[in-house]
């Protein structure tokens, strides 16, 4: 049995998936980005083969280390993928926004799909029925919105997200919580009306560590998978 280890190194945390052949085992959080904490991880798991997909300015010793620990591979615009990317600037686009159209072809093949992802930000990621990714859009995830509204204003708390709110808010804390989160969903169900005008027929996959304030919410008819972008991470490794 081959182990594979996915590191996801994303705004909010740095995580590391692992697998057993195509299996995924485990989700593992780490406390940083230091050399001491990936050898940790390589350490108990002994890996065959280690992939990188990493947003921010990570420590650049740590691929040292992956690589001579492993067969190792960084995600970025060389990887080799299972779909094309938008002409312009391939390099500006992220390595997570890759990750989830390659597991979105890899898990519904030959279908259009919009893969939303709920992280610090949401992005909206469309690949056709070719594999043609084609792009989408990015705007303010829940934390950011909450924290924008606490930060530009002298007098609303910074509020914490919470699944259980009213309709109508009763206090400064239950509005904030009704704007943001119903306003999240319907700003997602929008969103997939809109690609509904132009494509007939495809799948809606949601994703991302904040997902399940959402689920209640919307009205699309959608798949839901919290680990869709370490799938992902995996089918790359597999290609690379």
């Amino acid at each position: 049995m081959q182990t594979t280890l996915c590191f996801d190194f994303g705004n909010t945390r740095l995580k590391c998936a692992v697998f057993n052949d195509a299996l995924l085992k485990d989700v593992i959080v780490l406390n940083d980005d230091s050399v001491s904490s990936v050898q940790q991880v390589l350490n108990e798991y002994k890996p065959y083969k280690t992939l990188l997909s990493s947003v921010i300015k990570h420590n650049p010793e740590i691929e040292t280390l992956l690589a001579a620990n492993s067969a190792f591979h960084k995600l970025g615009h060389l990887s080799k993928l299972p779909v094309t990317t938008p002409v312009g600037k391939p390099e500006t686009i992220g390595a997570d926004r890759l990750a989830l159209v390659t597991a979105a072809v890899h898990l519904h093949p030959k279908k259009h799909n919009l893969v939303i992802g709920l992280g610090s930000c949401i992005t909206y990621n469309f690949v056709n029925k070719f594999h043609e990714f084609l792009g989408g859009s990015i705007s303010p995830g829940l934390e950011m919105r909450f924290k924008a509204m606490h930060d530009h204003t002298a007098l609303l708390p910074l509020v914490k997200p919470d699944w259980n709110f009213p309709l109508v808010g009763y206090d400064t804390r239950t509005n904030m919580l009704s704007g943001v989160i119903l306003g999240i969903s319907k700003e997602i169900d929008g969103i997939i009306e809109e690609y509904e005008e132009r494509y007939s027929d495809f799948n809606v996959l949601l994703t991302g560590g904040d997902m399940p304030f959402f689920v209640p919410h919307l009205k699309k008819k959608i798949f839901a998978d919290p680990y869709l972008i370490y799938k992902g991470l995996y089918a790359i490794s597999e290609f690379n």
